[in-house]
């Protein structure tokens, strides 16, 4: 390709946080710049914040629609490759629907949707409309993450029978939403984060890592939620009990009340010959224990690691990667893909190395299972394929 890929954002306005993530992210190899927006609900708010990203008033919009018809409208020289879908979840479906309908390529925040409807009928869409579709289940990107994957996959540790993986956070351990917290208010209301709060925001990242790292399906699951924090109307924390499809048992657990926590994701998986564990807190390290020899510890940037982790990795050893090259590391994935479909024309999605709609759609049929068993009668509830 010899020039950048031009994108589009939707959301990410003013005092926005992963609006700004997505834009260091894409940005960060050099292989894009961003071209236009409609980064808020309100049209005020939206060019302010479109003029300190020092964008020209032609290409910000006051609504998302507007910015879709105006932009597919122009040449290919200057209309965006693909939209950054940056808003809260329940925005998530109709701006990827008027994208698609527009012709763009997208990138879009998880979850997907606010249900598993909506999720399913963006698959079609995106089927029907033939459209890459990247969801930016970030952690996914971690060298050390990649590293995991490939030895579940060579065998390693040997067949997987237990993962345990967890995602405390405290910051929701007081009512913040009645605050004036932005980040709080929409994640805890279900007219705009759907029928989870936690579960929904960090629990699907553990069912993401865990499906992605031992390359297996969870099957069934066993769900507790609880809303600890008085007048809240969505859950707060939640334990779930999982099977996977090779007969694996699990454990999730997710808490957005755990004082003194702040992005403590991990995870361990053991089987029947070693076991992974992983913290996003440290993650340039990877523990790997074996039955008959002491722990390796594998680390980013050294030559003991393999092909897989190498390829995402940006340093040399001992300077510390995070969750910005992460996330760097999902974009430049989507735009393997994009050059490939600009060069031949046809998609093979899977080939790239990135969450696709199927994971999306995947996280919601984890989630709505996980609502659905909190209250059911019965104990385990099975998940749809």
């Amino acid at each position: 390709m010899g020039r950048k890929w031009r994108f589009g954002m939707v959301g990410g306005g003013k005092d926005a946080f992963i609006g700004q993530v997505h834009r260091i992210a894409a940005q960060m190899d050099g292989q894009a710049e961003l071209v236009c927006g409609a980064f808020s609900s309100t049209k005020q708010r939206s060019f302010e914040s479109g003029a300190e990203l020092g964008l020209t008033g032609e290409r910000v919009y006051g609504t998302y629609r507007e910015m879709m018809r105006k932009e597919a409208a122009l040449s290919d020289e200057l209309k965006p490759d693909f939209i950054a879908i940056v808003t809260p979840n329940n925005m998530h479906y109709p701006v990827s629907m008027a994208a698609l309908e527009a012709g763009f390529h997208i990138v879009c925040d998880k979850p997907l949707s606010r249900s598993l409807d909506e999720a399913v009928n963006l698959e079609k869409k995106i089927r029907q409309c033939k459209r890459l579709f990247c969801l930016t289940h970030n952690y996914t990107g971690y060298p050390m993450v990649k590293q995991a994957r490939a030895m579940v996959a060579d065998g390693t540790i040997g067949r997987i029978r237990r993962v345990v993986v967890e995602y405390p956070q405290g910051w929701l351990a007081q009512r913040l939403e009645t605050k004036g917290q932005k980040q709080a208010t929409w994640r805890t209301d279900p007219k705009r984060a759907g029928g989870s709060c936690c579960m929904g925001d960090i629990g699907t990242h553990c069912a993401n890592l865990a499906e992605y790292i031992t390359g297996l399906h969870i099957d069934e699951l066993c769900a507790d939620l609880a809303t600890f924090v008085k007048g809240r109307p969505l859950d707060d924390d939640g334990s779930v009990l999982l099977r996977f499809n090779n007969g694996a048992r699990g454990v999730l657990w997710a808490s957005q009340i755990a004082v003194g926590k702040e992005n403590g994701l991990n995870i361990r998986i053991f089987g029947e010959k070693g076991g992974l564990e992983w913290r996003q807190e440290e993650p340039n390290t990877l523990l790997v224990h074996h039955l008959d020899r002491a722990t390796e510890i594998f680390r980013t940037g050294t030559g003991f690691a393999g092909p897989e982790a190498a390829a995402v990795t940006r340093l040399p050893a001992g300077h510390p990667e995070g969750y910005l090259e992460a996330f760097a590391n999902i974009y430049r994935s989507f735009f393997q893909a994009l050059e490939a479909v600009a060069g031949e024309g046809k998609l093979k999605e899977n080939d790239y190395d990135y969450p696709n709609i199927h994971d999306g759609v995947r996280g919601m049929r984890f989630l709505e299972a996980v609502v659905r068993a909190n209250s059911a009668p019965e104990k385990w509830l099975k998940i749809d394929a």
